[in-house]
Formats: C-alpha cells, structure tokens, sequence
C-alpha cells in the first residue's frame, strides 16, 4: 500500500490541484476535507500516513485543527499550505506541530519536496 494522504482545504479547486500534484507523485489520496471539523473526522477515520492543510478556512483555522489532530496523534504529519501573505500564520502552524509548509501559488515540485522531506523524518 502506498503513501496515504488526506486533503484539507475549503477550495476544491485547490484539492483538486493538489490531489493531481500528489497522484502524479505516486501518493494515494485517501480522503478530502473542506474544513477543520471534517479534517480531524477524517483524520481519525482514515490515519493517513501525511496531511496538507489550507491555514485559511472557514468555522475553525487551519492552526486550530493542527492543534486537534496533534492533540489525538502526536505524530501526525502535516504540511500546511499558506498564501503569501500569511508568514506569521506559518510560524504559528509550525510551533503547533506542523512539519512543513508550502507557499500559494506553488510549483508542483515544491509540494512534493515538502511531502518527502515531511516522510523522512
């Protein structure tokens, strides 16, 4: 079985994107989420082996919903992906257990550097 990974972010274009980024990659999307509560939902159904989360999303943020999922397996692996603007938001993601972070607009290559350095570690 492959590398399992779950989607969150409120754009479905945007999972879209990602989920043909990560499927050129060799990764298996497991499951997508619009927001923070259907995230951890699916995160405790799914235990995907990594995550990419959209820090800006409606009812609960991106950070908070890190904090969740840390708070249920501390080993979660989670890439957030940030626009431009939002590099004090990515230092806050990061110290609530995020692994790595992906600005907006990306390279594809980029998103897959930051999936595989996630998995190494």
């Amino acid at each position: 079985m492959g590398v399992r990974v779950l989607i969150v972010d409120d754009a479905i274009f945007m999972r879209k994107m990602l989920g043909d980024i990560l499927r050129k990659g060799g990764y298996e999307i497991c499951a997508e989420a619009e927001n923070g509560a259907e995230a951890v939902k699916r995160y405790l159904e799914y235990k995907p082996d990594l995550v990419t989360m959209d820090i800006i999303m409606p009812d609960i943020s991106g950070i908070d919903t890190v904090k969740e999922i840390i708070e249920k397996d501390r080993d979660a692996k989670i890439v957030m992906i940030s626009a431009m603007g939002h590099q004090s938001l990515v230092v806050e993601a990061i110290q609530a257990g995020a692994k790595d972070y992906v600005v907006k607009p990306f390279q594809p290559s980029r998103v897959l550097e930051a999936v595989q350095r996630v998995l190494k570690l």
